[in-house]
């Protein structure tokens, strides 16, 4: 990330990342680090983990942890949220990455394991995971909680309408917490990126005769006619912002 990015908003503040040893998750835990956070970040895979964890100190950042979290594993949400606490005393900031699409196709061919798959981790884990953090971020006097959702949650694109479905629920559940969550100086808002370029958006492409040919079809139907780089997905730095009015909840950027 250019140094230019680099300011001292959020020195002070602690935050945690699911999913976020590559693609948006990655960029979001860069930009905290950046803007001067300690940051946790987490992935099923310890190899990743560590990975990223390279990375994020090569580009300069120092306060960066990184421990292993499947959302789906309870076990493993408290373990994150307990190392968290240990190793920086609080939690500021959540950001809700973590998702999955194991799946492509029409929506009624989908099987029943799939559909429950896609919401225990793309639903009902970030929920969970936020349960936890939301007692100790009303202890610290607030905080910001922050879901990564999708535009497919507006537009159901073929192929991939099932995980439109579990991301549409990610938007009513953030309209639900951030009215529940209000009253402890805690918001709740989320991000819906477009097609970005990502392991998990290469199946929208794969399967094609001619990828090249499959993602200018993709990018000619978005709004700026092109795909995303995770860095360019739907900033959520206003909603983490310290300077970002108190009055801003339950708002989805796309």
């Amino acid at each position: 990330m250019s140094g230019k990015f680099k300011c001292n908003r959020l020195e002070g503040k602690v935050a945690i990342v699911t999913a976020a040893t590559a693609g948006i998750g990655l960029a979001i835990a860069e930009r905290l680090g950046h803007e001067g956070a300690a940051v946790v970040i987490s992935s099923r895979k310890e190899a990743n983990v560590n990975e990223a964890l390279e990375y994020l100190k090569r580009g300069g950042l120092q306060k960066v942890e990184g421990i292993v979290c499947h959302v789906g594993n309870a076990e493993h949400r408290e373990r994150f949220v307990k190392f968290t606490l240990e190793k920086f005393g609080k939690i500021d900031i959540l950001v809700n990455n973590a998702g999955i699409n194991p799946d492509f196709g029409d929506i009624l061919d989908i099987s029943e394991s799939v559909w429950d798959k896609l919401f225990e981790v793309n639903v009902k884990a970030n929920f969970l995971l936020t349960k936890l953090v939301v007692p100790h971020m009303e202890k610290n006097g607030g905080g910001n909680i922050i879901f990564n959702s999708s535009y497919s949650a507006y537009k159901s694109p073929p192929g991939i309408a099932a995980y439109g479905v579990s991301k549409t629920a990610i938007v009513a559940l953030i309209k639900a917490l951030a009215n529940s969550c209000a009253s402890k100086n805690i918001r709740v808002n989320g991000i819906a990126p477009g097609v970005i370029k990502t392991k998990m958006s290469e199946v929208l492409w794969a399967g094609a005769e001619d990828s090249t040919d499959a993602q200018a079809q993709i990018a000619s139907d978005a709004a700026m006619g092109r795909i995303g780089a995770p860095k360019n997905a739907p900033a959520p730095w206003p909603f983490w912002s310290p300077t970002t009015p108190a009055t801003l909840p339950e708002s989805v950027c796309s």
